[in-house]
């Protein structure tokens, strides 16, 4: 791969490094150098998500593959754990080639999720020293009401069907982000809704999406699912 371009979200206690064209790609640390080692060593978890895309994501092996193009000033969110600033090129139009990569990508990112939600199903997750970190379901109610906001926030109107249980949540919410993207990509979505607020791009929309899911996919991973 030639250099990977990168931005960096600088916030005052936390560092956020992006791929600005590899979408879920994002990892954080105390600083830049931190956060781009970070970027670095999930570069092969990664690569396993996109395994079947056939996108020739190949992962890096060095820091110095990345180049870092922008620099964002972050704030309480970035602070908080989550990047919430929009790159500069996350307002360039999303053109066919790269629509279909990215929906490549997000449904990759949604399938390791949902094969990582079936293993844990039925198991407790191992919490922290201190007893912290959610549950299965308290964590799908987590990531379908964050999903359920980044869809209000890019200007597609949904509501969960609650009376229907989380795995239908799921599904329902699933198709509703990828043809938000589809929509937004195409402009069949106002870049301001009615009262003047600016909604997300595409490109920040998938972003988002891509980093929250594999965040939480990632997430139950690493805490040892016991039974």
């Amino acid at each position: 791969m030639s250099k990977i371009k990168v931005y960096l979200e600088i916030g005052q206690k936390r560092t956020f490094a992006a791929a600005l064209d590899w979408p879920g790609w994002c990892r954080s640390g105390p600083e830049e150098e931190s956060a781009l080692q970070a970027l670095l060593d999930y570069a092969p978890r990664y690569a396993r998500v996109l395994r079947a895309t056939r996108l020739g994501f190949k992962p890096p092996s060095e820091v110095s593959s990345f180049v870092v193009v922008e620099r964002l000033k972050g704030n309480a969110t970035t602070d908080f754990g989550a990047p919430g600033m929009a790159s500069a090129r996350d307002d360039d139009p999303l053109k066919a080639k790269e629509l279909a990569q990215f929906e490549k990508i997000l449904k990759a990112c949604l399938r390791t999720f949902e094969t990582n939600v079936k293993k844990a199903t039925g198991k407790s997750l191992r919490t922290g020293p201190r007893g912290g970190g959610r549950q299965l379901e308290s964590m799908l109610e987590h990531v379908l009401g964050s999903d359920e906001g980044y869809l209000n926030q890019v200007g597609w109107k949904f509501k969960r069907d609650n009376t229907v249980d989380l795995t239908q949540q799921r599904k329902q919410t699933h198709a509703a982000i990828l043809s938000a993207l589809a929509a937004s990509a195409k402009g069949e979505i106002p870049a301001k809704g009615p009262r003047g607020g600016v909604r997300w791009t595409a490109r920040y929309f998938a972003r988002r999406i891509a980093w929250h899911t594999l965040d939480h996919a990632w997430e139950l991973e690493d805490r040892t699912l016991v039974e």
